[in-house]
């Protein structure tokens, strides 16, 4: 088994230029991927469609990264990582770019879903590739740092693009993603090591989804990923809707901001303390989310929303580094293959849960109304706060002493 990287100048010193090219490459794939939830009532009345069918735009984007991202990543096994990833970002270029000049709905959502292929690959690579690159000891830091980019994109990404998007329209938003695409091209390629794909050999055959499902602790984070994913997805989708009906539908760009804040002061937070309050901080997470959307459901008083906006994003904000470490940790437990499989598997149900997620939160905005999709929120919320609860060993055991 070979691996070919270029070294840092010291043995002890992370890759920073690397690993933040390879953040932004999440941040980017991140936020096109949710982006239409902030742009939504301009792009239904640009393209003459319903906000629910609008809203399939991150569905369909989503169901790309879902379908694809497990066939592509086998297929691919024997390519080299660094060509590869390139190739995806520019397959991501050129569909993001389609999006932005996009016809009509019809092309938009071949454009997505083709967006959502090439991110699915790239998601696939990326997590390992800031495993190889990090020096021995620091994986897991290195792996938190890359996707640090998916909370930015919620926090920083889709407030930033809805502000564009109103300004100057939503298509200006997505041509925007798309020079932020050409600039990250270069920086990976000038900045992230050459680095070959570990062979898989008889000694170490590679686990299949469903053994790796079946090491304690995997399949009940593979739980509150789909439970917590759907029911985010649910709300954010539709954001924008259920802001106009609670009278605050020239505050959308404002109260995303607030929701972006907190994400960030959640990301901080997380990142400091992670490595020794696992378990709780997947608990606040959760009880957090749980308690905003439950907020949204009973009232539209316009200062209770703006709070449970913000609590919204101190949940949020950290749960993709907290969801990626416990899969990272239950699965190196067993072996690195079980971890490079186990975050395989969290890509695409993460993504299938939002994909899933843009269709019952259209479904229920259509048929029952925006309070709806509160309340499937708050249930799901609710879900995943109870497996936490319920798996303490080892699904979110904060240190290996923890772990069974």
């Amino acid at each position: 088994m070979t691996i070919t990287t270029a070294s840092p100048t010291r043995r002890d010193v992370l890759p920073w230029s690397a690993l933040l090219a390879l953040a932004t490459a999440v941040f980017i794939t991140s936020l096109t991927e949710t982006l239409p939830a902030g742009v939504l009532p301009q792009m239904s009345s640009s393209l003459e469609v319903s906000s629910g069918a609008a809203g399939q735009t991150v569905t369909v984007y989503a169901a790309g990264t879902a379908l694809t991202a497990i066939p592509l990543a086998a297929a691919t096994v024997g390519v080299r990582r660094k060509p590869l990833l390139l190739g995806a970002m520019t397959v991501f270029l050129v569909a993001n770019t389609l999006t932005a000049v996009a016809p009509g709905y019809a092309v938009l959502l071949v454009s997505r879903f083709l967006a959502g292929v090439a991110a699915g690959l790239a998601w696939a690579i990326l997590a390992g590739y800031a495993r190889r690159i990090a020096p021995p000891g620091q994986e897991g830091r290195a792996i938190a740092i890359a996707m640090t980019g998916i909370p930015l994109a919620l926090s920083l990404g889709v407030p930033a693009g809805t502000l564009i998007g109103q300004q100057i329209g939503w298509r200006a938003s997505f041509a925007a993603v798309s020079v932020i695409t050409l600039a990250v091209l270069g920086w990976i390629a000038f900045s992230v090591p050459a680095l070959n794909r570990p062979a898989t050999t008889a000694q170490e055959p590679k686990p299949t989804a469903r053994q790796t499902l079946r090491v304690p602790g995997v399949a009940a984070i593979m739980a509150v990923v789909v439970t917590f994913v759907l029911g985010h997805t649910i709300i954010y989708a539709y954001i924008a809707p259920y802001l106009r009906h609670a009278g605050l539908a020239t505050a959308v760009d404002a109260i995303l901001l607030a929701f972006g804040i907190a994400g960030l002061v959640s990301i901080w937070y997380t990142g400091r303390h992670i490595d020794r309050h696992l378990r709780g901080l997947a608990l606040t997470a959760a009880a957090l989310f749980t308690v905003a959307t439950f907020a949204f459901a009973v009232t539209t008083a316009q200062a209770v929303v703006w709070v449970a906006a913000v609590a919204w994003g101190l949940g949020w904000g950290g749960t993709p580094t907290l969801l990626q470490t416990a899969a990272g940790h239950a699965g190196m437990r067993r072996s690195p293959a079980v971890a490079d499989t186990a975050q395989a598997i969290l890509v695409t149900l993460w993504n299938a849960a939002m994909a899933l997620g843009g269709i019952i939160g259209g479904l229920l905005l259509q048929r029952a109304g925006i309070t709806a999709d509160a309340v499937a929120a708050a249930v799901l919320g609710l879900l995943s706060l109870t497996v936490i609860v319920l798996t303490r060993k080892p699904a979110f055991a904060t240190t290996d002493q923890d772990a069974p």
